[in-house]
């Protein structure tokens, strides 16, 4: 894309001619295996993120590179622990690789790669300890739009006690969006959504068993919740929740500064 910019800055080609090209760069092909939205984030403020499972080690590589090479940063989800060695393997000293302990995410980006911070703050709030991985996606993807992050763990209502100090210091922090993480009853985000005026994503976590496990109680409890202010994503889609959050900062961040 710079190098239409460029081009249009010379008077090499006319403004219908970048136009034309804008378009064909939006979409990048990878030989046959992938079609890469490469535009999404100037069209939509969302970076491109590739999910990897299911992915051979081949595939992956390749559009890993690809990605690089049009955008100086690849984010990857989903992926296992033959798919991360053959990443850092590949791309070990050619970057900055970043992994998630808990998450199955990695972040890749050149060295001349440089992520402008937009001034949004993103609070991130789970029930248990076991719900880090879903909040370390929402974690990822939230900075990896630009904006600040408060991750606070282990709140749940089992102690409810314990919600007081992390909730405190989400407020002191003035987030402008709050993402909570709860599996099991899933009943953290209702709680929460009736004592903040933050708008609030709930992420219902698979961390739940037997009758209405795997996040499907949670899921039903959040949809079903009497708080209002609360929006509700698909079990474990911490993804989709640091994306929502990040946008609604972002645009409070870019109001707070009269833009």
């Amino acid at each position: 894309m710079r190098e239409i910019l460029e081009k249009l800055a010379r008077g090499t080609i006319s403004v219908d001619e970048a136009e034309k090209e804008l378009k064909f760069d939006i979409v990048e092909k990878v030989t046959s295996i992938a079609r890469l939205d490469v535009a999404r984030e100037l069209r939509r403020g969302v970076p491109e993120i590739v999910f990897g499972e299911g992915k051979s080690v081949e595939d992956l590589l390749a559009i890993s590179e690809r990605m690089l090479d049009k955008n100086g940063r690849v984010i990857l989800t989903r992926v296992d622990n033959v798919q991360l060695a053959s990443l850092e393997a590949r791309f070990d000293g050619k970057g900055n690789i970043r992994k998630f302990p808990h998450s199955k995410s990695v972040v890749i980006k050149r060295a001349d790669f440089e992520l402008r911070q937009t001034g949004g703050r993103v609070g991130i709030l789970t029930a248990g300890t076991v719900d880090l991985a879903v909040a370390e996606d929402a974690e990822m993807i939230a900075n990896e739009m630009g904006c600040s992050t408060f991750l606070e763990a282990d709140a749940g209502v089992a102690g409810i006690h314990r919600l007081i100090e992390p909730l405190r210091d989400l407020i002191k922090n003035d987030v402008d969006s709050l993402i909570v993480v709860a599996g099991r009853e899933g009943a953290l985000p209702t709680v929460v959504a009736g004592l903040v005026d933050i708008p609030l994503i709930a992420v219902p976590a698979s961390s739940g068993y037997g009758y209405g496990g795997g996040g499907r109680a949670a899921l039903m409890a959040m949809l079903q919740a009497c708080s209002l202010g609360l929006a509700v994503v698909n079990i474990d889609s911490g993804i989709a929740a640091g994306v929502v959050a990040a946008q609604i900062a972002n645009r409070v961040a870019k109001a707070r500064k009269g833009g």
